[in-house]
């Protein structure tokens, strides 16, 4: 007689998820692979995401990868290695993407908000202060803004409103009368020329205007032709509606003369 090997066919009845070992002669024991559980007879794989949540920082996600194997996975908006994450403030890195003139403030954990500080207008990833400012910003406006330094002319730096007319800066560093003007001491009334007080004039506002006094005391003459705006028939606006807090400023090609 030879005894009978229980695990000889068809796994002796185990799960294929089983190991079948031979106990007695006709006898067999189902013990489920590693990874597994149940009687032997069923085996089901561990989910081990399911306790706990794996192991696995509360800020993760656990994904289970095979029998009683998991990775964990930090959510968006952490950072870490999935056992510990670290929520990451967008804030944190370049003021969250906002102007460096406005407030980030994080809100849910992918998105922030941006709001200008007290003084400054836009959208908070865009924001401006008053036209006295704009103007050091805009390399199209810079040397007209030191001029008014130079000659410590701050009237467009007050409440306003105010509308300005400035030379493009190529105009001012090249146009010769710049220096006579200012060693006749007269510089600063030819400034004073391309600005107006008491409105703050956008380009639709414009067209639909004539004269207009200046801080000098002069009039502006302007005229409306061809898709284009000309102050005293020289000087065209090439760039307009740079808005301020306390106005807004119009580059134009040539300088205006009192």
């Amino acid at each position: 007689c030879s005894a009978i090997d229980a695990c000889g066919s068809n796994n002796g009845g185990c799960s294929s998820k089983a190991e079948c070992r031979r106990t007695t002669p006709g006898s067999r024991a189902c013990v489920c692979s590693a990874g597994h559980t149940g009687d032997g007879i069923v085996c089901l794989e561990i989910n081990p995401c399911l306790v706990n949540n794996g192991g696995c920082d509360r800020n993760a996600e656990c994904t289970q990868t095979g029998p009683n194997q998991a990775v964990c996975n930090c959510l968006k908006g952490y950072s870490g290695d999935g056992k510990t994450c670290t929520y990451i403030s967008l804030c944190s890195q370049n003021n969250g993407g906002c102007s460096e003139f406005a407030i980030c403030n994080d809100t849910e954990l992918t998105d922030r908000t941006c709001t200008c500080k007290p003084n400054y207008i836009g959208d908070g990833f865009n924001c401006r202060g008053n036209i006295f400012q704009e103007l050091l910003r805009n390399s199209n406006t810079s040397r007209f803004y030191f001029h008014l330094e130079a000659l410590s002319i701050r009237d467009i730096s007050g409440p306003g409103p105010f509308t300005l007319f400035v030379p493009h800066t190529d105009v001012l560093n090249s146009d010769p009368r710049v220096k006579d003007w200012t060693a006749k001491g007269v510089l600063a009334q030819v400034l004073r020329y391309h600005m107006v007080a008491c409105a703050s004039l956008l380009y639709k506002d414009l067209t639909a205007v004539t004269n207009i006094t200046s801080l000098q005391g002069d009039l502006i003459h302007i005229s409306y032709s061809q898709n284009s705006l000309v102050l005293n028939n020289k000087a065209e606006i090439v760039l307009s509606d740079t808005v301020g807090t306390n106005g807004v400023i119009h580059v134009i090609n040539q300088i205006l003369v009192p």
